[in-house]
């Protein structure tokens, strides 16, 4: 982890960036397709959702969530992923919602920068990267 300097056109930026992009869903789905089979579970995509960490802190604060809610919100979200609902999430379409997921982030930062803790591996630990380069 690291401490890193961001706003909205940073990850503005790298989504337009078309190859950039594109390379870094296709080696982040292929960390999460575990068996190899070119398309997401509900099983893998959950290590994902997890890191995202939606319920479980508040201000920073770790909190205990209700276990059924956080399953609610999950599968909530795997089924934004999942959108021809067939129970599975290929490439196309993670990649298509994980865009429009950034670029929800990138309108809501704003042109104001801000400091975030990112994963190293994390799609917006990789927009900084490309933006310092």
């Amino acid at each position: 982890m690291s401490v890193e300097v961001l706003d909205g056109a940073t990850i503005l930026h790298f989504v337009e960036d078309k190859e950039a992009f594109h390379v870094s869903i296709c080696d982040r789905f292929d960390y999460l397709d575990a068996d190899r089979d070119g398309l997401l579970s509900y099983t893998e995509m959950l290590r994902e959702l997890q890191s995202l960490r939606v319920l479980e802190t508040h201000f920073g604060i770790d909190v205990k969530p209700d276990p059924s809610e956080l399953a609610k919100v999950y599968g909530s979200l795997f089924d934004q992923f999942d959108h021809d609902s067939n129970g599975t999430v290929d490439l196309e379409e993670f990649e298509a919602e994980t865009k429009m997921m950034m670029l929800a982030m990138a309108s809501g930062l704003g042109v104001l920068p801000v400091q975030m803790v990112l994963e190293k591996d994390s799609l917006l630990k990789k927009a900084v990267d490309r933006e310092s380069k």
